[in-house]
């Protein structure tokens, strides 16, 4: 049997958890390191690691996994269902304790009432780790923001698909441009003008020629 000792980090990647999650492991008495160096540093056992009890360890655990699912509007709703059924497949087969948090709006909209949620939740230190299906779930420009908090506070992040989604982004990229079009066309002109029309139908033609350009290519 291989008795070599294993770093924090290759002990994270073992597991596929955070090297914090094994700090806050090992403080919270849940997995504690085999050995320490004497500058203190953890060190794990193979075996070790193979004889956890991962659903256990993680249900002793009082913080909780943020499942997150976004769409941009009410006729995505059934890629919304798809989505929570993924992230809670997912969260189930891996013995996490988590609680999905669903928002309807646009991934430039830093308001939406379940990203919000979600932030308070991570800053007020109660998430333990966030899963998303897509990393623009989350949003659309400023993702890395929320990725940069979440390394601060411990929370590890889980992007389940890592594909390339370039035709999707942007898809949606397009309706959210129109979506800002829109408003601040409605502002200048007013939603009745004839300007304002104008603009919004150009506009929607030139998205609808370039998403059919991208479905194409």
């Amino acid at each position: 049997m291989n008795k070599r000792m294993l770093s924090i980090g290759q002990a994270s990647k073992i597991l596929g958890v955070t090297i914090q999650t094994l700090r806050n492991w090992d403080k919270k008495d849940l997995l504690k390191p085999d050995e320490l160096t004497k500058g203190g540093e953890r060190r794990y056992k193979l075996e070790s690691l193979r004889r956890i009890n991962r659903s256990v360890v993680f249900n002793q655990d009082e913080l909780k996994t943020i499942a997150y699912a976004r769409v941009s509007s009410h006729d995505q709703q059934d890629d919304l269902i798809r989505q929570v059924q993924v992230l809670e497949l997912y969260c189930a087969r891996c013995g996490f304790n988590y609680e999905v948090i669903q928002d309807l709006g646009s991934g430039m909209n830093y308001y939406k009432k379940g990203l919000t949620k979600l932030l308070n939740l991570i800053l007020d230190n109660q998430v333990k780790r966030l899963v998303l299906t897509h990393k623009d779930r989350l949003l659309r420009f400023g993702a890395e923001l929320v990725f940069s908090i979440c390394e601060a506070k411990g929370v590890e992040v889980v992007i389940i698909n890592k594909g390339d989604e370039n035709v999707r982004f942007e898809e949606e990229l397009a309706k959210d441009v129109l979506e800002i079009i829109t408003v601040f066309s409605t502002r200048l002109y007013g939603s009745r003008s004839k300007k304002n029309k104008k603009l919004l139908d150009e506009m929607q033609e030139v998205i609808t020629n370039n998403v059919s350009y991208l479905n194409h290519a």
